[in-house]
């Protein structure tokens, strides 16, 4: 299993980007599927996962500013964060997992906000 995340960068506070996870290896569309965040010093945390039925779920932190969404036909998973804050600075993780396999995880993608 491969998971493959792009799309991190450089952006100012309020800024948006659009990650992206490239999946492979696994029948993609029998996963559910989350990002994950660690900041320097702190413990890893999930953002938002979406199950293999389109259900959603967001931390506290970033609902309303970050949308997870997944393409089965392309076996990818994106995270749209919009109106970023500099505390949403962290490597993001592609994740992958179901009742009988996984998880399985990314090699991350740098976000840091900042002016």
């Amino acid at each position: 299993v491969q998971l493959q995340a792009s799309g991190g960068g450089l952006v100012e506070p309020g800024g948006s980007l659009r990650l992206t996870c490239a999946a492979s290896g696994l029948i993609f569309n029998n996963y559910d599927m989350a990002w994950y965040r660690q900041a320097p010093g702190s413990q890893r945390e999930e953002v938002a996962r979406i199950t293999f039925d389109r259900s959603t779920n967001y931390a506290d932190s970033v609902k309303g500013r970050f949308t997870i969404s997944r393409d089965n036909a392309k076996n990818t998973v994106f995270l749209q964060l919009d109106s970023l804050k500099p505390e949403d600075t962290a490597v993001y993780y592609c994740n992958a997992q179901n009742p009988w396999y996984g998880p399985y995880w990314g090699q991350g993608t740098l976000v840091t906000v900042s002016s």
